[in-house]
């Protein structure tokens, strides 16, 4: 039977969805006239800072009380930046550096480039503890694997944000770190033994006044063993409203990942994240369509009208919705002034003196390697990376060293190209210029590591640059970690290898 105006617009004031180009389209137009609570923007919809504003403008005026939110962790995950490369590390290199007064002043001038680009609520920061290595979504997204070093971060982090008039969002609850699962691709199972410990952050956010909570698609046997966290009323309810106290807005995970809409469809998955206590849902970063958008309205309208979902629950939820929206509104941008008292005027500024500060550096050999004396051959060990990063997102040391060091020249492989004829003819191509070898989470790609032993056997004075985790730092005549892939710590590692800095 068809469903009353009231209902649809109480279904569509919990939605965030995506859509495709960098102006509205029309359907965005119309459900937004017709009470659709917000959007979610992704690389797709943002071409520079001027567009986004306009964009923004053109959503606000179709409804004044929107909420548009985006995935700007800074780091590998950047949507503002997604063209060339975040100017910000991400959380792990933060993290490395732990100096929350910069954590903080980082998040404020990143909140504030959100707030005037008309943006209001941020998914950050991750809120994980990234203690298992193997880890193939979070890595370097984390600020750590120590809890009580990423609850302060995130602490920071938030406050910061906040202070610019942008909500931050901690994700993804109740921890995602201690995974080897990407719920992008299916659903992971959280041991029973690290759940306090993942929950610690998650504490401090909430302590902090953190206007979000993202839910993550992951199941926890200690509370529920049957739902992952984003349909368990066990979890949202109980554990994040009752337990933990936290009374702001639980906003999904992408509802469309495999985690929970493979078993219940989209529509389905949605009635049941609002029916467990989620506020808001998440849904585009796979399927950006009206259609899509439509089909979870009608599912959440259904649940009502068959009982499945009462119809308090979704008033509730579109209730916080619009009080979020409302405090945006409120809030205003404030020039975050944590900065100044570093003495850092700007962001880019800011950003650079953070990923330098992150980078460690093993010199291995008493041979004079570094800083480079002629231009350098740059071979980048480039592995698959999962959904959550835009894959153009630019990285690597060959562009920044060539900038730095004209004639410089860079060779990217993907898996599958490292062949042991492709090395050796790398090698020869290579001749006597100096070698620097890049690779990134090579602990997690086998490929990687043969492949790098192999360049590093036949050349022992080459350099090493590890753009994700390091594992390990004896491998190269010098060994760099950055912490980070972010275009701003392909540059920190460059400056290293010339000694511009």
């Amino acid at each position: 039977m068809p469903h009353s105006a009231d209902l649809l617009r109480l279904a569509d004031a919990v939605l965030l969805p995506g859509f495709e180009g960098t102006t509205p389209p029309d359907w965005l137009r119309r459900r937004l006239g017709e009470g659709l609570g917000g959007v979610v923007l992704f690389s797709r919809n943002i071409a520079g800072p001027a567009q986004v504003a306009a964009l923004t403008a053109a959503l606000r005026a179709e409804n004044p009380a929107v909420l548009v939110g985006t995935d700007e962790e800074t780091g590998e995950v950047t949507r503002l930046e997604v063209g060339p490369g975040s100017s910000r590390p991400g959380a792990y290199a933060l993290g490395v550096v732990d100096d929350v007064a910069l954590t903080e002043a980082l998040a404020g001038h990143l909140g504030a480039e959100l707030a005037a680009a008309g943006i209001g609520i941020d998914f950050a920061p991750p809120a994980d503890v990234n203690s298992n290595p193997d880890n193939p979504v979070i890595g370097l997204r984390a600020f750590g694997a120590d809890p009580d070093l990423v609850a302060r971060h995130t602490r920071a982090f938030v406050r910061g944000l906040q202070a610019a008039g942008v909500a931050a969002c901690a994700k993804h609850f109740p921890g995602h770190g201690d995974t080897s699962v990407d719920s992008h691709h299916g659903v992971p199972v959280v041991a029973a033994g690290s759940v306090d410990d993942a929950l610690r952050p998650f504490r401090a956010a909430v302590a902090e006044g953190v206007k979000a909570v993202m839910t993550g698609h992951l199941l926890v046997p200690s509370y529920d063993p049957e739902l992952p966290a984003t349909l368990s009323p066990k979890v949202l309810t109980g554990l994040l409203r009752e337990e933990i106290g936290f009374q702001g807005v639980i906003v999904t995970d992408g509802i469309e990942m495999t985690a929970v809409s493979g078993a219940y469809g989209v529509g389905g998955a949605s009635a049941r994240a609002i029916a467990a206590g989620a506020d808001a849902i998440c849904v585009g970063g796979e399927r950006a369509d009206e259609a899509t958008a439509t089909a979870i309205r009608d599912a959440l309208a259904d649940a009502v009208t068959q009982g499945l979902l009462p119809e308090e629950r979704l008033a509730d939820a579109a209730r916080r919705v619009r009080e979020l929206a409302a405090w945006v509104a409120s809030s205003g941008s404030a020039a975050p002034a944590a900065g100044a008292a570093l003495g850092l005027a700007d962001g880019a500024a800011l950003g650079l003196a953070a990923a330098r500060r992150a980078v460690r550096v093993t010199r291995r050999s008493s041979a004079p390697v570094l800083p480079l004396a002629s231009p350098a051959y740059v071979v980048e060990l480039a592995p698959e990376m999962n959904l959550a990063i835009d894959r153009n997102t630019p990285w690597g040391v060959g562009g920044p060293l060539a900038g730095l060091l004209p004639g410089t020249e860079t060779v990217r492989l993907a898996a599958g190209e490292a062949s042991g004829p492709r090395l050796e003819r790398l090698l020869g191509d290579a001749g006597h210029r100096p070698l620097v070898v890049v690779v990134r989470d090579a602990h997690r790609h086998p490929w990687q590591g043969e492949a790098l032993r192999h360049l590093v056997s036949a050349r022992p004075d080459a350099v090493v640059v590890e753009m994700g985790l390091p594992q390990r730092f004896d491998v190269g005549a010098v060994h760099i970690a950055t912490y980070g892939s972010a275009a701003v710590c392909g540059l920190a590692a460059a400056e290293i290898l010339t000694g511009a800095h």
